[in-house]
C-alpha cells in the first residue's frame, strides 16, 4: 500500500525542487545585495522554505494518487446516472465547499479585512467568493450536459464585468480581479476539474477535451462578477448612510 501511495514520488520531488530553486536563488541574491537580513531571520526563512518544499511535494503526490482519481470517479458516476441533471446542484455544492477549503482565498480575505480596517469583513468575502465559484461550477455542468460552446458564457460574462466596473465601488474593482485568480487554486483545479472531466467522459457525444475543460475559465470569471455586485451593494449602503447623515443635519 505504501508503495502505491508514493508511486512516482521521486518525480514529484524533482518538480518541486526545480520550481523552488529560482525563488531560492533570487532570495540569496537580494539578501547579499539589498536585504542584509540578520542571521536568525535568514535561518527562519530557510526553515520555511524547507516546510514549503515538503508541503508542496506531499500535496502534489496526494493530488496524483487521491484528488484526481476520486474526482474522475465521482464525475463518471454522476454522468452515468439516468437523471444527469443532478450534476448541476452537486457541482454547486462542490464549488462552494472547495472555496471554503481554499487556502489562497482565506489569505486574500484576511488581507482585505485587515487593509480595509474591517470595512469589508473576511466572512462576507468568503461567502461572496464561495457563491461565485459555486455558480461557475454549476454553469460548467450545464454546459457539459447541454453541449454549447464555452464562449457563450465567457464573452457575456466579461461584458457584464466591464459594465459593472463603472457602477461598483472603486475599492472592489481591484479586489474583484484578484479574487478571480485566487479562486482558481489547488482545491478547485485538482478536484472539481477532475469531476467535470469525468462527467464529460461518460456522457455520449461529449468530448472531455472540449467539454470537460474550460471550467477554470468560468471559475476565474464568476468571483469577479460576485465581488463587483458586492461593491454595488456597499456603494448603495454608503449612499444611504450619507442621506441619513444629511437628514439628521
Amino acid at each position: 500500500m505504501n508503495i502505491q501511495v508514493f508511486h512516482g514520488f521521486t518525480d514529484i520531488l524533482l518538480e518541486v525542487t526545480f520550481a523552488l530553486i529560482p525563488l531560492l536563488l533570487f532570495f540569496i541574491i537580494f539578501q547579499f545585495a539589498f536585504l542584509k537580513l540578520p542571521k536568525e531571520k535568514v535561518v527562519n526563512i530557510f526553515k520555511g522554505m524547507g516546510l514549503a518544499f515538503i508541503g508542496l511535494a506531499l500535496f502534489l503526490q496526494g493530488v496524483h494518487v487521491g484528488f484526481f482519481p476520486a474526482g474522475e470517479a465521482m464525475g463518471e458516476i454522476l454522468g452515468g446516472l439516468s437523471f444527469q441533471w443532478v450534476a448541476i446542484p452537486v457541482g454547486f455544492i462542490l464549488g462552494f465547499v472547495a472555496t471554503f477549503a481554499e487556502p489562497a482565498v482565506r489569505i486574500l480575505n484576511h488581507e482585505v479585512e485587515k487593509v480595509s480596517g474591517g470595512y469589508i469583513s473576511e466572512r462576507v468575502m468568503l461567502y461572496t467568493l464561495s457563491i461565485g465559484v459555486a455558480i461557475s461550477i454549476a454553469l460548467s455542468m450545464v454546459r457539459i450536459l447541454v453541449g454549447f460552446p464555452l464562449w457563450y458564457l465567457i464573452i457575456p460574462g466579461y461584458l457584464i464585468a466591464v459594465i459593472l466596473i463603472w457602477f461598483s465601488a472603486n475599492t472592489f474593482v481591484a479586489i474583484a480581479f484578484d479574487s478571480g485568480g485566487v479562486a482558481t487554486g489547488p482545491m478547485t483545479v485538482t478536484f472539481v476539474m477532475a469531476v467535470c472531466v469525468g462527467v464529460a467522459t461518460v456522457i455520449e457525444g461529449r468530448d472531455p477535451l472540449l467539454d470537460g475543460f474550460g471550467m477554470i475559465a468560468m471559475v476565474a470569471l464568476t468571483p469577479i462578477l460576485t465581488v463587483l455586485v458586492l461593491g454595488l451593494l456597499y456603494r448603495r449602503k454608503e449612499k444611504d448612510n450619507e442621506r441619513d447623515v444629511e437628514r439628521r443635519s
